[in-house]
């Protein structure tokens, strides 16, 4: 097949030239009146006279943060599934599916051709800036493996189609990039996840693969089992970039090594979101992901101490702080305007904005006031992993309530590693997590001293391949579908306690 390197090379000179001199408050300024005046004869826009608008702070003053629940019952629900005038001009085709880990509650977000065409720019980033890291590589040089759920999509009426957001990719996929792309078509639109991963593993052998994108979970579980029908060897030799996002890559980075090493391969994180593409790596493994400025996105960002509050303090890029975590709120050509998404970051650099991404809102953990976020448990499970020399391959945590008034209650983990732990080294990981958490967090450290807020944290291991059959039988089998971190909702919890018991009580 022909390679385009060369043309790509030509374009990532000219894409690294306008972003080493982009002003990063001139290019979200820009932006955010460009979505503006797009919006500004949507009934969004003139219920909040986007008219009128004409700096950051017009907008901050005019426009309240909104989360999903509040769109829908103001704007969408009514006109559903024809979104047409309410929040962006012109018809959304599409409706993103995306499953609340937490809540079950589910949720469709309106993907426009506008954002699907800024996704396809940002994608294009990501090769950008692998050139940058990597001159000699050829990226184009095969085909682009695209790892992710079932393309196929639920007809809405009135030319609307909603699914996974990895099958309306596939959908708004240019005519000519398919010839560059697998899965063929009629592969990608398997739902059965088992079935499809067979025959992922045995087909995509017969092809020149240079780029893998998905997942960390589910490349894992496709790269084991291709190395069970090669022997061994690497399946994809020509391998130049494996792209990944939407889990925390610290708990795949070393049981990637041994099939990244018999390649050339460099890995590089994305930050996509069902609302827009977010940020990508520019630099190596773990030094931050440059926010995209200039696509369709303008990013506002609530300190979490200020969650909950009526007026929230908002930042922007004109004022964001290194070091505070912060939600993000995003205003976008999807016709979201100032949008809680329910993730948090923390900035590592200013200019450009680089950051890190540290949870959800949803995984805060604070059944007692403890107030953990994602990042600091992924930090507590790793070290006390290495503490043992286990291998994690996920987990979840819950808080567990006191079942007598004047008690106090904990947290329990359900984790799962490659071997299950002696009674010694169960003890040493629990104590390494709980030691970890204490020196990272004052908040938990608090609740802690003495157990007089919490008793000590809980652990229970699970065999190997629990997860997948958990998730399998809630019907969460690849593609964009991962473990929650944290289940915060109590009742959720204990409804997912009780599945876990279901399928120990079948083994």
């Amino acid at each position: 097949m022909p390679d385009f390197t060369a043309l790509l090379k030509l374009y990532a000179r000219h894409r690294l030239n306008v972003l080493k001199h982009q002003d990063p408050v001139e290019a979200q300024t820009r932006q955010l009146l460009v979505l503006l005046r797009k919006a500004r004869n949507t009934r969004f826009g003139r219920d909040h006279d986007f008219d009128r608008i004409r700096t950051v702070a017009d907008f901050q003053e005019r426009v309240p943060v909104r989360a999903y629940e509040d769109f829908w019952r103001d704007y969408w629900s009514a006109a559903f599934p024809d979104l047409s005038g309410q929040t962006w001009p012109g018809r959304a085709p599409w409706l993103a599916v995306s499953s609340g880990t937490t809540s079950g509650t589910t949720k469709y977000l309106p993907v426009t051709p506008a954002m699907m065409r800024a996704n396809k720019r940002a994608a294009v980033d990501v090769a950008v800036h692998h050139l940058a890291n990597r001159p000699d590589s050829r990226p184009l040089s095969g085909k682009t493996f695209m790892l992710g759920g079932s393309t196929a999509l639920v007809d809405q009426g009135q030319g609307v189609l909603s699914g996974d957001l990895s099958g309306i990719a596939v959908k708004g996929q240019s005519a000519w990039m398919r010839a560059f792309s697998f899965p063929p078509p009629d592969l990608a639109l398997l739902d059965d996840w088992e079935a499809k991963l067979e025959r992922l593993t045995h087909l995509s052998l017969q092809e020149r693969i240079s780029m893998i994108t998905g997942t960390p979970g589910w490349m894992l579980i496709l790269f084991e089992r291709l190395h069970g029908l090669t022997g061994g060897k690497a399946p994809f030799p020509d391998l130049e970039l494996v792209v990944h996002g939407g889990v925390a890559w610290d708990l795949y980075r070393e049981r990637f090594r041994p099939f990244l090493a018999q390649t050339r391969a460099e890995t590089r994180e994305v930050y996509p979101a069902s609302e827009g593409f977010i940020a990508v790596a520019d630099r190596g493994d773990g030094e931050g992901l440059r926010l995209i400025l200039d696509n369709g996105i303008f990013f506002e960002f609530i300190p979490l101490s200020e969650l909950g509050a009526q007026n929230p303090v908002r930042h922007w890029i004109g004022n964001l702080e290194t070091g505070t975590d912060y939600a993000i709120v995003l205003s976008s050509n999807s016709g979201m305007f100032a949008y809680l998404i329910g993730d948090t970051v923390r900035f590592v650099d200013h200019a450009p904005p680089r950051l890190l991404i540290t949870g959800r809102t949803s995984y805060m953990l604070s059944a007692f006031g403890e107030h953990l976020i994602g990042s600091e448990l992924d930090t507590a499970i790793n070290r006390a992993a290495d503490t043992v020399g286990l291998t994690v391959r996920e987990y979840t945590v819950g808080a567990l309530l006191p079942e007598s008034q004047g008690g106090v209650g904990h947290h329990l983990y359900l984790v799962e590693a490659t071997a299950q732990p002696d009674a010694t080294r169960m003890a040493r990981f629990a104590a390494t997590v709980d030691r970890t958490l204490q020196a990272m967090n004052e908040d938990y450290q608090a609740h802690r001293i003495n157990d007089a807020g919490m008793n000590p944290p809980a652990f229970r291991f699970l065999p190997s391949g629990t997860f997948d059959r958990w998730m399998a039988s809630n019907g969460k089998m690849g593609g964009q579908h991962k473990v929650p971190r944290v289940i915060s909702d109590q009742k959720r919890f204990t409804k997912v306690l009780a599945e876990f018991e279901a399928l120990s009580a079948q083994d």
